[in-house]
């Protein structure tokens, strides 16, 4: 891009578009290209010799493996939205959580883990790292600077996931991450239900930012992908466990997501607007328990996320007063544009009940708490309505 003398810094739906743009080097192609390579030529034995040189650009192009124009101009804009110092891609969002902890665990060493993450993280800690001698602690998410009574002299990672997997509380994370950066402990954010527009993890105090790009970065249920963000200091573990365990992504789901990144702006605000105002509207439903919705005044962390947060995706639960699985099913079996499914942050909407008593253990959820995860899609807010009344219609002719 041209370069010129700003006023200001550019807000994040313009930086989305201009940053991670090389088009001056691909014949002014507004997309940077796909790359597919293996095998990069060099024009002699000195360049190809000195190509690891650690003080070149650290977006050369040396070999497929270790990146493409494709790859550098998306990790480069990730990481400016979020106000990281780099970023690099993994092959799923699983893989961008396994990669963080490994690269600040060793055996011996102990981790801190929030009671409400993605249940995957959770089987990760339990089996793979506990057969290398790893510790793991289970912390309730409210703790804010109480953590540090949990904190030992061998404790060296503190996961976060904010909002929680399933229930959504928000957790205190620069209460956290001050008591981490006192006690020289690394904090690890899942920041994928935000993204980075919807919460600046560095300007908090995070160490290192995690999304499955799978969900609202690449936006259309067709990419599973992560990414891993770093602040400046921890930058360098993150990179080298990153090379030795051989992670990249395809060009082609580097290409679509790069794209979708572009309108990403547009694609949040909008499921920020639905899925609020669907809370909204169940939140007044006699069926409904409770919204597990950070947005609502009504939420026991509203105030945290109004201060931390700059909006909410599409992503909630509620909480039904049916106890009858049987009904339940009957109501959600029967959606129309509400669709079964894993993983979240299409276009779509999407409906299924969640279990979150099977995936806690410093804390506890009532089993007897019927809840559904609801993702808010794109479609007409009045289909959605009249599909989740049929819906509660279904749910009490099979409740009596």
């Amino acid at each position: 891009m041209t370069n010129i003398k700003r006023l200001k810094t550019p807000a994040d739906a313009t930086r989305a578009i201009t940053n991670g743009r090389t088009s001056g080097e691909h014949h002014g192609a507004v997309n940077t290209p796909v790359y597919h390579a293996s095998t990069i030529l060099h024009p002699d034995v000195e360049s190809f010799e000195t190509r690891h040189d650690p003080t070149t650009n650290r977006r050369k192009v040396i070999y497929g493996l270790l990146g493409t124009p494709t790859s550098f101009d998306l990790e480069e804009v990730l990481a400016d939205l979020e106000g990281g110092h780099d970023a690099v891609l993994v092959p799923s969002g699983l893989a961008a959580i396994s990669v963080a902890l490994l690269s600040f665990l060793k055996p011996g060493d102990r981790a801190l883990i929030a009671d409400t993450v993605y249940p995957p993280t959770r089987s990760f800690c339990d089996e793979h790292l506990a057969s290398m001698n790893i510790a793991v602690d289970y912390y309730d998410p409210h703790l804010g600077a109480g953590i540090e009574t949990l904190i030992k002299s061998n404790t060296r990672v503190i996961f976060l996931e904010s909002p929680g997997s399933f229930t959504f509380e928000i957790q205190d994370i620069p209460a956290i991450t001050k008591v981490a950066r006192d006690r020289g402990v690394t904090t690890i954010l899942d920041n994928t239900w935000s993204t980075p527009l919807f919460f600046k993890s560095f300007s908090h105090g995070v160490d290192v930012s995690v999304h499955a790009a799978t969900k609202y970065l690449s936006g259309h249920s067709d990419v599973v992908m992560g990414a891993i963000i770093c602040a400046e200091h921890a930058w360098s573990p993150v990179r080298r466990t990153h090379r030795h365990l051989g992670q990249c992504v395809g060009p082609d789901d580097t290409y679509v997501t790069l794209r979708s990144i572009r309108n990403l702006s547009t694609r949040l605000n909008a499921h920020h607007k639905q899925g609020l105002a669907l809370a909204e509207w169940l939140n007044g439903r006699e069926e409904v328990v409770e919204v597990l919705h950070p947005g609502l005044p009504g939420h026991p962390d509203h105030a945290i996320w109004k201060r931390d947060f700059l909006g909410a995706s599409g992503l909630f639960s509620i909480v039904l007063h049916s106890k009858s699985r049987e009904a339940v099913l009957d109501m959600v079996n029967g959606m129309e544009f509400f669709s079964i499914g894993a993983s979240w942050g299409g276009f779509e909407s999407l409906m299924i009940p969640v279990y979150p008593e099977q995936y806690r253990s410093a804390t506890h959820w009532d089993p007897l708490k019927f809840t559904l995860r609801i993702h808010a899609g794109l479609e007409d807010f009045d289909d959605l309505i009249e599909d989740l009344k049929a819906g509660f219609e279904r749910l009490n002719r099979a409740s009596h």
